[in-house]
């Protein structure tokens, strides 16, 4: 009679349960990266001042990370050892730079296409890759930097296609290159060096992705209200309040953007890079799908050669990374 099998140790038990967690999360903000264009664009009208929105967005994800802190036991034992110096060195920066990039984000949220925001959007992975090469000393392997050409490529098709495709009109297509493109553009900059900064401060201070999160969330809202003494938005709050432009439907991207936020610390904490490479992959795809279902509008020829140039450009980047060769003694 053959032995019955061993029991699976605790380890390995803990090691199906985490990469399960792992794989929920994945899909999670896969959905949420894919869906966020075309649900902004949806229920977020034009009326709408920008500050006002991240603000709420901002507020959502701290009043999230406290409720799943508090309720895994980790909130007490942070607020011990919480200071305002190790805050500010870890988030301060980061946080005012991130506030910055996702007013941007908002505004292009507005004025491009869905499909093609999400791919410009994605220049976001050469910049982390320039910023971390030049904060923490990440080399890049050939393939890598071809990859990352590749990216380039497709965002100059997706810029070049999306301003000469919105008809004669030299005020539309001003709109769109100074409302849509360059915005979205600049954020990509301001996020990869936010996320080498990001990267940096975990690697050091040990920061968990909750506690990031919270800091990033209060520093960058502290900033945001700061500039609203002088900003157009600041402007018109005091001239027509705080929510003005808003309805009901409005908290939905904003809800959904600050699960987002929550996501993506999870994901890049748990799993790293190369998961996340893989979401924003199926983000692409998941948003094209979206676009072409509830939109009816197939993607432009420009889309359909960039679209393949992004989701390969991506995969190399996260399958061929650098070697380190070792000294031979």
């Amino acid at each position: 009679m053959a032995p019955p099998p061993p029991p699976k140790s605790r380890g390995a038990t803990q090691g199906i349960n985490n990469a399960a967690r792992i794989q929920f999360f994945s899909i999670l903000l896969a959905l949420q990266y894919g869906a966020q264009p075309l649900i902004s664009k949806r229920f977020v009208r034009q009326e709408v001042i920008v500050t006002s929105s991240v603000l709420v967005c901002e507020l959502a994800k701290v009043l999230c990370a406290v409720f799943i802190m508090a309720k895994d036991g980790t909130l007490r034992k942070v607020y011990k050892e919480w200071t305002l110096v190790g805050a500010l060195t870890a988030s301060g920066l980061p946080a005012a730079i991130y506030a910055l990039q996702n007013s941007l984000l908002q505004i292009s949220y507005k004025n491009l296409d869905s499909l093609t925001f999400s791919m410009l959007n994605q220049t976001k992975i050469f910049f982390t890759a320039f910023f971390t090469y030049f904060i923490l000393r990440q080399k890049q392997s050939i393939e890598q930097i071809g990859a990352l050409f590749l990216l380039i490529v497709a965002a100059v098709l997706l810029s070049v296609g999306e301003g000469s495709s919105k008809g004669s009109s030299s005020v539309n297509a001003d709109q769109i290159l100074f409302y849509g493109i360059i915005p979205v553009l600049v954020a990509s900059v301001l996020s990869g060096l936010a996320s080498s900064l990001c990267q940096w401060a975990s690697q050091v201070k040990k920061h968990s992705s909750y506690l990031m999160t919270i800091e990033m969330s209060i520093v960058g809202s502290l900033c945001l209200l700061a500039s609203t003494f002088k900003s157009p938005d600041g402007e018109a709050m005091r001239q027509h309040g705080f929510f003005y432009g808003w309805t009901p439907l409005t908290l939905i991207p904003v809800m959904f953007n600050a699960f987002g936020g929550i996501l993506v610390g999870l994901v890049t904490s748990h799993a790293g890079g190369v998961r996340k490479g893989f979401v924003i992959v199926s983000a692409l795809l998941i948003t094209a799908l979206l676009q072409f279902i509830f939109d009816g509008k197939p993607p432009s020829l420009y889309c359909l050669v960039a679209l393949p140039l992004v989701v390969t450009s991506i995969s190399i980047y996260q399958k061929y990374p650098n070697q380190v060769k070792k000294k031979e003694s």
